[in-house]
């Protein structure tokens, strides 16, 4: 909203200059985009979608009337005829769209626009066209209410109908463009055809021209919605349309036209004919809230004086009268000792051009930009009660972010909205939960897994020549059984950077493995990993991860089900995109089932060991499908209480191996907390071990 200087002088006496103003208007939640000197002394303003009301420069001038203490002036009305013969009729067939309509005719002189007019128009950003339209573009500017003046001879008969257009209709709107309408589009048509599409612009049709003599004014209310999804779908976005689709002044219309009136009168361009035509099927109430002075403390956090409350408020267009002075709105029992023990009340009429008041929490909102963001003390207040504790998630979110980082993932941040083919590949029952009103089909569904997001986020990398992509996030998934807390992570590249000794390695199951591992280990669990293909995994190459609390007995703690790790299949990764011939490794946790079977926290320490470990190495030709696992399972179910440390460290296929069989070789460390063990006590362990191994997997000792 770009505010002509100047203009708003003339409304508030303001004894600031530009700059000056821009900086206390900012201070009250009004973003300050630039400030320009030169033609004009202008400010642009950023105005957010909940403030209509200040797309004009009297909204804006009410609130520096607000902010300075100065009167504001309202600018004048003609008095318009409120009796005689009607020149046109108005009639509203869907009021549940057009909720209010005004119309006024005018009789029509040639004039021409006077400077200090067509000024403020250039200032602010629009062109000069004629005195009429710019009249109405002029008010439009004042008042953020936008009109619309039609030639009246040129329409089909004196009569003004809003109405939804028929199917495959057709409308030359004033940019030269011709439209095909349907049902969802609400029109101002005349007895014969549209001449106007509601809210948005004008038909060609019944445009003001130089040849007109006589005008019917339109000003009227529409159903935001309405006028938000025709711009939409037309693709037409104009300053009429953005004003009504955030919500106009119901009680604007009118005075739209008086003010239109007087102006007209001033530049000799037009005089009223008749009275005017207002249609007002259903008028909306008053809307009155109760605003409480314990409830202002307790947001703020400061005392706001009593007699501050209605100085703030009533300069903004609020009615304001205290609680116990109004028979008809009894004290609110909800009573507190506020910051300052007020138990003061008031009920407050909310104006109707400001529609983003709707609750008491708005009402604390609006003395807090003008009084608490400026007098906000400067020192924080004393604190009356310990910092609670963190949440446990909170504390968790943070292991995970800091492990996956450590491990070189980066950390992505998805939709939770996705596409319906994107999402559906990983939902676990084959649906998910559609989204009643999607803003594109791009956004339709809630996410049933976090891997739709990072499995797009991997593509787009890798379309821009990313090689090696490592993400991860944490996150809500959605299902038909509620909500749960997730993780996941997705890698393609290489599995270990490139060096001078030797080249990089592609990444392969067995570094997401590691990635899970060394993140269960910091959350105090012991994973597992179970050979098995969700329908989005490449069989074969996936697995699903179980876990149990740290140092429990696997025979006697069964590992809880939390998640998957494996491949992506090729033709899912082809559908999003992901370029073909390569591979994209994933997995994905639910952390809270891993909170689920995380030990309380018993932290222990144990003192460095006093006598010297025994180093066993064994190598055994097993079945090349036996999992690692089972191998290490049954080494420590036959292993005495001395076996401190099991890790293998070769896996050999190939010459004087027999087909089928892989030679594995492990490393076994036996230590003794209290003594120092002997060469027959570990030959005896060792013995043990390979006869397990020979009888349970039928191993040969190499």
């Amino acid at each position: 909203m770009r505010l002509v200087y100047p203009w708003l002088r003339e409304l508030v006496a303001v004894p600031d200059g530009i700059d000056a103003l821009a900086a206390t208007l900012g201070l009250r939640g009004f973003e300050v985009a630039s400030v320009e000197r030169s033609p004009h002394e202008v400010i642009d303003f950023e105005i957010t979608a909940n403030r209509p009301d200040c797309l004009s420069t009297l909204g804006l001038a009410r609130e520096a009337s607000a902010a300075y203490g100065r009167p504001l002036q309202l600018p004048a009305r003609a008095t318009l005829e409120s009796s005689g013969a009607v020149p046109v009729e108005v009639a509203i067939d869907d009021p549940d769209l057009c909720g209010r309509y005004c119309a006024q005719a005018f009789e029509i002189r040639a004039a021409g626009t006077p400077a200090w007019l067509r000024q403020r128009l250039e200032a602010a950003g629009v062109r000069s066209i004629s005195a009429v339209v710019d009249v109405t573009n002029y008010v439009m500017l004042e008042m953020g209410q936008p009109t619309h003046a039609f030639d009246l001879d040129r329409l089909g008969g004196p009569m003004l109908r809003a109405r939804r257009a028929r199917d495959g209709e057709a409308i030359r709107t004033l940019d030269g463009v011709a439209r095909t309408l349907d049902r969802e589009t609400l029109v101002i048509a005349d007895a014969m055809r549209p001449q106007a599409i509601a809210g948005v612009m004008g038909g060609g049709d019944s445009e003001i021209g130089s040849t007109t003599r006589r005008m019917v004014l339109e000003s009227a209310y529409f159903t935001p919605a309405s006028v938000r999804r025709t711009s939409r779908r037309l693709g037409l976005k104009t300053e009429a349309s953005t004003r009504f689709e955030r919500g106009a002044d119901v009680e604007a219309a009118p005075a739209a036209i008086a003010r239109i009136a007087a102006l007209l009168r001033e530049l000799g361009a037009g005089e009223p004919i008749g009275p005017m035509v207002d249609v007002y099927p259903a008028p909306k109430p008053a809307v009155v809230l109760t605003l409480r002075a314990e409830r202002i403390a307790r947001v703020l956090g400061i005392a706001v004086a009593d007699d501050q409350v209605p100085r703030i408020l009533e300069p903004l267009g609020f009615g304001v009268a205290r609680a116990t002075d109004v028979a008809r709105y009894p004290p609110s029992p909800l009573r507190g000792s506020g910051a300052a023990g007020s138990t003061e009340e008031w009920q407050v009429t909310v104006p109707t051009f400001r529609v983003d008041v709707v609750r008491e929490i708005d009402l604390v909102e609006e003395i807090a930009r003008h009084d608490g963001y400026v007098g906000l003390p400067a020192t924080f207040p004393a604190l009356k009660a310990p910092q609670l504790p963190p949440d446990a998630r909170t504390i968790r979110d943070r292991t995970v972010r800091h492990v996956l980082t450590a491990c070189g993932l980066s950390e992505a941040m998805t939709f939770a909205f996705v596409e319906a083919d994107a999402a559906a590949p990983f939902a676990m029952d084959g649906s998910s939960i559609p989204i009643a009103n999607p803003l594109s089909e791009k956004y339709a569904v809630l996410r049933p897994s976090l891997l739709p997001g990072l499995v797009d986020g991997a593509a787009y990398n890798r379309r821009r020549e990313r090689k090696d992509v490592r993400l991860f996030e944490t996150g809500t998934r959605f299902s038909a059984l509620g909500e749960a807390r997730g993780v996941a992570g997705v890698w393609c590249g290489a599995g270990a950077a490139s060096h001078w000794s030797g080249g990089a390695r592609p990444v392969d199951f067995f570094d997401v493995k590691g990635a899970i591992e060394a993140l269960c280990d910091a959350l105090g669990v012991t994973p597992t990993f179970e050979p098995a293909a969700p329908s989005w995994y490449v069989e074969g190459r996936a697995a699903h991860v179980l876990v149990r609390p740290s140092g429990s007995d696997e025979a006697s703690e069964p590992g809880t089900p939390v998640g998957s790790a494996g491949q992506i299949r090729p033709a899912l990764l082809d559908a999003r995109g992901f370029p073909p011939s390569e591979e994209l490794y994933a997995f994905e946790l639910d952390l809270d089932a891993v909170a689920a079977r995380q030990p309380g926290r018993d932290l222990r320490a144990e003192s460095l060991p006093r006598y010297p470990s025994v180093v066993r190495d064994v190598s055994i030709l097993v079945d090349s499908i036996l999992p690692a696992a089972d191998v290490r399972g049954t080494i420590r179910s036959a292993a005495p209480a001395t076996l401190a440390q099991l890790i293998e460290f070769d896996r050999y296929r190939g010459k004087g191996v027999p087909e089928g069989r892989v030679s594995l070789s492990l490393r076994l460390t036996f230590r003794s907390p209290d003594r120092t063990l002997t060469d027959s006590e570990v030959d005896e362990a060792m013995a043990r071990i390979v006869s397990a191994l020979e009888s349970k997997h039928g191993a040969e000792r190499r």
